[in-house]
């Protein structure tokens, strides 16, 4: 899928030119907030059509072996005191983010599945398949003020398929990453190592390597408004101790941040941060984020859970807060959008090399 050409312009995306397949004026469809602000659209409860695993060199199993299941520390009235700095930079094992891996994952999944969907090939064709993480980006758009994005799109036997490509901006950002916020990400997935155990009941042990190779993802099929949606995601981990053993409501996601000691870093943290974990924990079903906030020695004083759909109410009454029906309103229109202007079968199956032909991208 390959992208020919991007504008992001404030407020707006427009969707440059590629050959053959748009309009010479191409559509642009406008990101301020206050147009999508009406009631809540459609949003069917995400199911669990299965998952697959991903290990220490990236390879694809179509099982659930890379899964971790939730094990917090006693709550004995102190903090867990996690040294998240402990094993960097010399247990570290990160992914090579030049290998661009697109939908091949998913792809894969679908292709050993598709027979055994409900509703046959048939409601295949007229889904959209994507990543949880692009969906992710389009619920955060309206209130997206720095980061641009590209997505490359292909139509296939009726499917749409869409697929982030990396912005020369975000690739630039990524190459000058500082080590500052490179450790900072180390320390994201230590707080995991920290947090889950190989087996339910078992203890987690924060000796091993980091490997940010390894996930375990679900895949979820889903509705925003009359957009049949199948997506996939990476999952944190399992709790054993959850009300329902069903997927996706016992999986939990794992996340932290500094420590707040003003209401004005609580509200800047509700305003921005809560957004994408709302987001990212909302689109597939996740019921319960749970918190590590660090000192800035990089110890984790303490743990917080937010429920998912308790989320909102900490900006409900914050005139600068963000609000789940714009996000969900954005997201449908953009599908609406993508759905529209990507009317033409490409004979090739979608891949995931950046060379497939005639992909449009916004």
């Amino acid at each position: 899928m390959e992208p020919r050409g991007t504008k992001r312009g404030a407020g707006k995306i427009e969707v440059a030119e590629p050959r053959n397949k748009l309009p010479r004026s191409a559509p642009s469809l406008p990101t301020d907030p206050a147009l999508y602000s009406g009631p809540f659209p459609f949003y069917r409860r995400p199911s669990e059509l299965g998952c697959f695993s991903l290990d220490a060199q990236r390879q694809y199993h179509g099982d659930a072996r890379a899964l971790r299941y939730y094990s917090p520390p006693p709550t004995n009235g102190q903090g867990p005191n996690f040294d998240l700095r402990d094993g960097y930079p010399d247990r570290y094992q990160p992914r090579d983010e030049e290998l661009q891996e697109g939908l091949d994952h998913l792809l894969r999944w679908l292709l050993e599945h598709r027979g055994q969907l409900e509703g046959g090939p048939g409601w295949l064709a007229g889904a959209i398949v994507t990543w949880r993480g692009h969906l992710t980006k389009l619920l955060t758009t309206p209130y997206e003020r720095q980061d641009g994005w590209q997505l490359a799109a292909s139509r296939f036997q009726g499917t749409l398929y869409l697929s982030e490509v990396e912005t020369p901006a975000a690739r630039v950002q990524r190459l000058a990453r500082p080590p500052l916020l490179r450790e900072l990400m180390y320390m994201g997935y230590k707080f995991e190592q920290y947090m889950c155990a190989d087996k339910p009941g078992g203890s987690p042990d924060p000796s091993g390597e980091v490997n940010t190779n390894v996930a375990f993802c679900s895949v979820l099929r889903s509705r925003l408004g009359n957009h049949p949606l199948l997506f996939s995601g990476e999952v944190d981990c399992r709790d054993p101790q959850a009300p329902s053993t069903q997927p996706p409501t016992c999986y939990v996601e794992l996340k932290t941040s500094k420590e707040m000691h003003s209401p004005g870093q609580w509200r800047s943290f509700y305003r921005h941060k809560l957004l994408k974990w709302w987001a990212q924990s909302f689109l597939p079903g996740v019921p319960n984020v749970v918190a590590g906030f660090r000192n800035p020695e990089g110890f984790v004083c303490s743990l917080k859970t937010f429920p998912t759909m308790e989320m909102f109410e900490h900006v409900r009454n914050d005139r600068d807060g963000w609000n789940p029906s714009v996000c969900m309103n954005f997201c449908a229109a953009f599908l609406s959008f993508a759905q529209n202007t990507v009317v033409q079968d490409d004979p090739s199956p979608p891949r995931s090399s950046p060379r497939s032909p005639g992909a449009p991208w916004w």
